[in-house]
C-alpha cells in the first residue's frame, strides 16, 4: 500500500481530483489532502469541496510514496508556496512519483521538475512546460522516469492507470 499525497487549493478541476482520489483509495493506496492550511475546505470549479488533512508545512517527502497534482486554478495558488514547491522538489530527489494533469504540472514546474523530461499539459501552459526544460508531447499520457502528466480531464483514465501502474 503506498502513501498518497494529493496537493489542493481552492478551484482546482473537480474531475481531476475526484476520480484519481477514488481510484487510488479504490484500489488500496493510502490518501492524505495537503493543502496551503490545515483543515481548511478547498471548492472546485464546479463545486466539489475536500477538506485539507494536513498543511504543507507539516510535510516530508520521506512520509509519501506519491504526489498527485490536480489541475484547475489550483496549481496557480500552490506552486507560490514555498513548503509546496520544497516538497515537490524533496519528492523528486527521492525519484518518487509526481503526477500532475492539466495545469498541475505548474507546480513541478516552480519545483524545477521537469527539466530534461518529457512531459505534456494543458495547452494553455504548455510554452512554460517547454521553458522548464521539458521535451512536450501533445500525447493524453507521458510517463517520464517519475512523472506522469497528462492534459485534460478527457486524458483522466489513462491519467489514472499510469498512476496505478507505478504504484503497483
Amino acid at each position: 500500500m503506498a502513501k498518497v499525497a494529493f496537493l489542493l487549493a481552492n478551484g482546482f478541476e473537480d474531475s481531476e481530483m475526484k476520480n484519481p482520489y477514488e481510484k487510488v483509495r479504490e484500489a488500496g493506496h493510502e490518501t492524505t489532502i495537503i493543502g496551503l492550511e490545515k483543515d481548511v475546505e478547498c471548492e472546485g470549479k464546479k463545486g466539489t469541496m475536500y477538506t485539507s488533512e494536513l498543511a504543507a508545512t507539516d510535510v516530508k517527502a520521506t512520509d509519501f510514496d506519491a504526489v498527485i497534482i490536480p489541475g484547475g486554478g489550483a496549481p496557480e495558488a500552490l506552486r507560490v508556496n514555498d513548503d509546496i514547491v520544497r516538497f515537490v522538489r524533496e519528492v523528486n530527489a527521492q525519484s518518487k512519483l509526481i503526477a500532475g494533469i492539466c495545469h498541475g504540472p505548474q507546480v513541478m514546474i516552480s519545483a524545477n521538475v521537469l527539466d530534461g523530461k518529457q512531459a505534456t499539459c494543458y495547452v494553455g501552459i504548455r510554452d512554460d512546460v517547454k521553458l522548464a526544460g521539458a521535451d512536450f508531447k501533445d500525447e493524453e499520457v507521458v510517463v517520464s522516469e517519475n512523472v506522469i502528466t497528462s492534459r485534460t480531464p478527457k486524458d483522466e483514465p489513462a491519467f489514472i492507470r499510469e498512476i496505478l501502474a507505478k504504484l503497483s
